[in-house]
């Protein structure tokens, strides 16, 4: 039995082709090797439409019985436009169809944007009693393959916040030209009080000149920072330091900035991010050319961007597996890895000027809140005077919803049951369900106590999500039967041959097939199910294999 003569001849009768065979042991290849060009020219031109008598019956009684291919990755849930706040599910939903884009990335980066905005500003206390504060900062993920519009996406949805940035730019050069001028008064009465200290001196060597130069020097303007997309750890920490409300990172491709964490010598960036998730953790530069002891009181970062699903399942391996053991990773609790539709259709309008006016309206609300004017309370120091966030609790009906998710929560991560990347993940959900919770109250304009509608909304985004998670973590969790699939359907499309090799499949390139690594493990997995039968060939040195198909997976799945 030939299993390429088996599937070229059933191909070339279901297709009605004509069917050239090199009429020697091995492929067109090795006839051109052994007879040359003209032999293989003579037999293609030789082709024949193949007898019905003459297809390949042999069902390959001497392989054996391949086992089932494992599903490849978990379904997601949908998304819903009644996740987000009230105030901006037109806009959201707006921008979605005109874009024809996955409503899951808008969403996600709407939260990031109101994220950023809310920062420092206000937190929420998840229990009754303790002083236990989440600060509302997100790290959000797109997941998707090229073309499915993801930037667009984070562009339209944090255009809000670009806003913001240029009213702050416009106002800082507004102060930066009045500044100039007080400057250079500044600059003559310091020269006019040090000759009066002079004059001073010369009259009395004791002269106390405390009041003679004591003037007062006006502080030059800061810009007011909303977004960064590509600086080091030392100058975010710097624009930090000068915005202390948070920032939001933005990096188009992720995995290049968590690679660029994972090097050795980043391992002090990668502890400023991990600080900067907590949101309310102090950090300290020491650098001799910036000076010592640039001191952050509380780092508050927020951090959206995108990547591809080869790019992403590969750095999973990688990170779940060795080098991603302190739950960078893990704190990216809005992750969204949605399915994308077949169905597209052509929407030429112009945009819902109302929806977004609203929307502009949530953001510019959010960015000037006063704590304070929404009932958020403030501790105070030993001194009597203000100190830390000022924070919101829940009603005695969000806190009632919030404590039996929590417990049932709790349970499942104590339950040995999860696999560890994906428990370490589940257990930033006690930061991330009352952040959204925050987020959700105070953009839809509530104010007082969050209430139960916004922990209902917070909770069934973590159950949204979660699904998400388990997309991300499967490649960890579970075979690459994804692979494996593909390499299946290209074999029965007849865009592989029978007897393969991995050189075979990585060549060609095609979509979800270009990662030697990745294709080496789902051809392990068809040999270790039977699907492929492996034959080692000694050539000398390094010995290589090939991968004959198996006849009786023939209509399995």
């Amino acid at each position: 039995m030939n299993p390429g003569i088996h599937y070229a001849t059933n191909a070339a009768l279901a297709h009605d082709c004509d069917l050239a065979v090199p009429g020697m042991p091995g492929d067109f290849n090795d006839l051109h090797v052994a007879k040359g060009l003209a032999a293989v020219k003579a037999v293609v031109e030789a082709a024949r439409s193949p007898e019905p008598s003459k297809v390949q019956t042999d069902k390959g009684d001497d392989c054996p019985e391949p086992m089932p291919l494992p599903d490849g990755l978990p379904p997601v849930a949908a998304f819903d436009f009644q996740l987000l706040p009230e105030t901006l599910q037109p806009w959201a939903a707006d921008i979605t169809e005109r874009m024809q884009c996955p409503p899951d990335f808008v969403a996600v980066a709407i939260m990031a944007g109101l994220a950023c905005v809310i920062g420092r500003r206000i937190g929420i206390r998840p229990q009754e009693s303790t002083d236990w504060t989440v600060t509302p900062n997100q790290w959000a993920m797109l997941i998707g393959r090229p073309g499915v519009l993801k930037s667009p996406a984070m562009e339209a949805a944090l255009s809000p916040l670009r806003r913001l940035a240029a009213v702050a730019t416009e106002e800082y050069l507004k102060e930066l030209s009045e500044y100039e001028v007080v400057k250079v008064a500044d600059k003559l009465r310091a020269e006019a009080a040090e000759r009066a200290a002079r004059a001073a001196l010369k009259n009395d060597a004791g002269a106390d000149l405390t009041r003679i130069l004591d003037i007062e020097q006006t502080e030059a303007p800061t810009l007011k920072r909303y977004m960064t997309n590509n600086s080091t750890a030392a100058a975010l920490g710097e624009l930090h330091r000068l915005n202390q409300n948070g920032l939001l990172v933005f990096r188009d491709e992720l995995v290049s900035l968590l690679k660029m964490l994972d090097q050795e010598e980043n391992a002090e960036d990668r502890g400023f991010y991990l600080t900067g998730w907590n949101g309310d953790s102090p950090y300290v530069f020491d650098r001799i050319t910036r000076g010592m002891n640039l001191y952050i009181p509380a780092v508050c970062l927020s951090l959206l961007g995108s990547t591809q699903p080869a790019r992403i399942a590969q750095y999973v391996k990688g990170a779940v597996n060795g080098t991603g053991d302190d739950g960078l990773l893990q704190r990216f609790g809005l992750i969204v890895w949605p399915d994308t539709s077949g169905d597209w259709k052509d929407v030429d309008r112009w945009p819902d000027g109302e929806a977004k006016r609203q929307a502009h309206k949530v953001f510019e609300r959010l960015a000037g809140l006063n704590p304070h004017a929404v009932g958020a309370k403030q501790d105070k120091g030993i001194d009597g005077e203000p100190e830390g966030v000022p924070y919101l609790r829940f009603d005695p009906a969000g806190l009632d919803l919030f404590r039996e998710w929590r417990r049932d929560l709790e349970a499942r991560l104590r339950s040995g049951d999860l696999h560890p990347a994906f428990e370490s993940h589940l257990a930033k959900y006690r930061k991330l369900v009352p952040g959204l919770a925050l987020i959700i109250h105070l953009a839809n304009g509530a104010s007082g106590p969050v209430a139960r509608p916004a922990v209902l909304r917070a909770l069934a985004w973590a159950e949204y999500l979660e699904t998400h998670a388990k997309r991300l973590y499967a490649s960890v969790t579970t075979p690459d039967a994804s692979t494996a699939r593909l390499i299946v359907k290209k074999i029965r499309t007849g865009a592989l041959p029978t007897v393969l090799t991995v050189r075979d499949i990585y060549r060609p390139q095609w979509a979800g097939l270009t990662d030697k690594e990745t294709i080496k493990a789902g051809v392990k997995l068809l040999v270790d199910r039977d699907w492929l039968i492996e034959t080692r060939k000694n050539t000398g040195g390094r010995p290589s294999f090939e991968y004959r198909s198996n006849p009786k997976t023939e209509g399995l799945r």
